[in-house]
């Protein structure tokens, strides 16, 4: 049987034969380590700050009657609009059309510098001047020998060797008059007049520009009949057929004028896949050029149904979809809820889903919201 023995001797003892022990057992150390920890805490950064209670508005979802009816949005164009520029090449110096002016038939529109052209003009004159010459003289000696002929001095072949010289110096002049009149018509050419009445809606080209031949300078929109130009898409196309009748809108005035579609695109475009459609304006209509208007079938069907609708404010952008933040009035805080967006009707979208009546929507400040936020409802200060 092993015996252990436990003595508990002071550590006043061991202090007495080995004094460093002081340091180990002193309270001065402890308490500035403690301190330096105490120091260590207070240097570290402090707690977040709670998230602000924010203030929003606020709107209980109800169905409201809505009507579903076709309208397009539309341009008014000119019926004939004509690309105009010169019939020559040439460098631009004048321009004396602008956008949006008023001109008449016949005025100036641009110059082309015309120096080359009236240089090969007047070569085309001096050929000609040249082949006169030349046609007077065999004429002369055409007359010398007919006269000759009748006193038999030259036999009959020479006297016809003469007619072929005169008929070839004709030709000759023929054909450097024919030369001369292109060119008088290509230095006519260097200036550009208006084809009819009509007002400029485009101008392309500026002086100092080169242009080739046909290229487009101005655009012209004739005056006379008008139409109102839009795009429909394929499934709706069966409403505008050629020939049917159409209410237009005129957004300035509110004024609303009866067209028809005279013309509908025989394929889609490829981009929008969408088809133009023109519907010709009565001539008092009056409205100007580049307005825009609504465009309506006079007779289409129309169904009445509960809608739920929504102010744009309310939409954000989730996941590449819509969304709204829902109020829980139990917790006062918000969640996120996808929606799916129908026809825009001015400042409020159609929700098609996703929302259902007596639902609370914030309406406000829907970009600074957080999932589970707090919220309070938003009041007016008085």
């Amino acid at each position: 049987m092993a015996f252990q023995l436990r003595f508990a001797v002071p550590i006043s003892f061991f202090i007495r034969f080995d004094p460093m022990l002081r340091f180990f057992v002193s309270p001065r150390p402890l308490l500035a380590a403690a301190g330096a920890t105490l120091m260590l805490a207070a240097c570290g950064k402090p707690a977040p700050a709670p998230e602000p209670v924010r203030a929003v508005k606020v709107i209980v979802m109800g169905a409201t009657p809505g009507r579903t009816e076709l309208a397009f949005s539309a341009e008014v164009r000119a019926q004939v609009e004509s690309r105009l520029g010169f019939r020559v090449a040439g460098k631009i110096q004048q321009r004396q059309a602008e956008l949006g002016q008023r001109v008449p038939a016949g005025q100036l529109l641009a110059q082309l510098d015309p120096q080359d052209y009236q240089l090969a003009d007047a070569a085309a004159r001096a050929q000609v001047a040249a082949a006169t010459t030349q046609r007077d003289l065999a004429a002369a000696d055409f007359k010398r020998f007919v006269a000759l002929k009748d006193q038999s001095f030259i036999s009959g072949a020479e006297l016809e060797r003469r007619e072929s010289a005169l008929q070839a110096a004709q030709a000759q002049l023929d054909q450097a008059q024919a030369q001369q009149r292109a060119q008088s018509n290509q230095a006519a050419y260097t200036r550009l007049l208006a084809p009819t009445a009509g007002v400029i809606t485009a101008v392309e080209a500026d002086p100092g520009q080169v242009v080739a031949a046909g290229a487009t300078v101005v655009r012209l929109a004739q005056d006379g009949a008008r139409d109102a130009v839009f795009s429909v898409p394929e499934d709706k196309l069966s409403a505008m057929p050629v020939g049917a009748e159409v209410q237009v809108l005129a957004w300035s005035d509110a004024r609303t004028v009866v067209g028809r579609v005279r013309e509908v695109a025989a394929s889609a475009d490829p981009v929008t896949r969408t088809y133009l459609v023109k519907a010709a304006l009565p001539a008092a209509a009056g409205l100007p050029l580049g307005a825009t208007v609504t465009v309506q079938p006079k007779a289409q069907p129309t169904a009445s149904s509960a809608v739920i609708k929504l102010p744009l404010s309310a939409l954000r952008q989730e996941g590449g979809g819509s969304a709204v933040w829902l109020l829980d009035p139990a917790s006062m805080t918000v969640s996120s809820r996808a929606v799916q967006i129908g026809a825009a009707e001015g400042n409020e979208v159609v929700v098609t889903s996703g929302l259902s009546a007596g639902m609370q929507v914030v309406v406000t400040g829907v970009h600074v919201l957080a999932p589970g936020q707090k919220v309070s409802l938003y009041t007016a200060a008085r």
